[in-house]
């Protein structure tokens, strides 16, 4: 039996496949579902989708002897396929009008449209990662500088609350990463203002645990799921770390 984040302790880490994890927990356990799935995209030619991750991800400049990560290689209608199986979980285990965040790219933003309906998400839109103008540049072309946030609730949802920013504008984390695809605890952090103080967060794709490291930040408890052991253990040194100053306010981008 899987134990459920709580106030003592507020940020777990489950190692396993996400979706033989996502049947075992009960209906209606978490509030909100902020993840960044491996999204089976990437590389310069049609067959790099079946090479390494940190090959794939990382530039030549920048590379980095971190751990690779699985489930990267579906092609486009398998990758549809295999995010309806795990979104439906995660719709049934969201409280009603709870909502869902999944990041996506250019090139799989229509199949995780698409996706997030089939699970049986109301779809809300698209909100916006600008990794600024340092990344991607290409001469003679648009800059590919924007991952895309796909969202959407369980039914109809208020409209009471702040008005949220539809744009993040965060460079990408630097050589300190512990992840190829690693997203900014700030960018993690503005996405969690879709939930209420004190929510559960789910995230069935923990990489190297971000989303727990905001949600500490944000006084949020979180579930986090991840396959890979090496990243689990990641995910764990991270949040421990955070939770361990006592104190969440001031912790600095990288530091976590």
């Amino acid at each position: 039996m899987i134990e459920l984040p709580t106030e003592a302790d507020p940020v777990k880490v489950v190692e396993g496949d996400c979706l033989e994890v996502l049947k075992s927990l009960p209906d209606g356990c978490v509030d909100a579902v902020v993840t960044d799935p491996p999204y089976s995209s990437g590389g310069a030619f049609r067959g790099d989708r079946m090479g390494g991750t940190v090959a794939k991800y990382t530039t030549s400049y920048g590379k980095r002897d971190l751990p690779e990560f699985g489930g990267d290689n579906r092609d486009q209608r398998a990758y549809g396929y295999w995010c309806a199986l795990w979104l439906s979980e995660c719709l049934r285990l969201t409280k009603p009008a709870g909502v869902c965040c999944l990041f996506t790219d250019w090139r799989q933003i229509g199949t995780t449209i698409d996706a997030i309906q089939a699970g049986g998400w109301v779809y809300r839109g698209v909100a916006v990662w600008d990794k600024t103008e340092a990344a991607r540049p290409m001469k003679g072309r648009f800059r590919n500088q924007c991952e895309f946030i796909v969202w959407g609730s369980r039914g109809p949802m208020g409209d009471e609350g702040e008005c949220l920013p539809g744009v993040f504008r965060r460079a990408v984390a630097g050589m300190g990463k512990e992840h190829t695809a690693q997203k900014p605890i700030e960018v993690m952090r503005g996405l969690l203002a879709i939930s209420q103080p004190n929510a559960t967060i789910l995230d069935p794709f923990a990489g190297s645990g971000t989303t727990g490291v905001a949600a500490a930040l944000e006084g949020r408890r979180c579930l986090l799921i991840e396959k890979e052991p090496a990243y689990a253990a990641i995910c764990r040194e991270r949040v421990r770390k955070v939770l361990s100053a006592g104190m969440f306010e001031g912790i600095e981008e990288g530091a976590a």
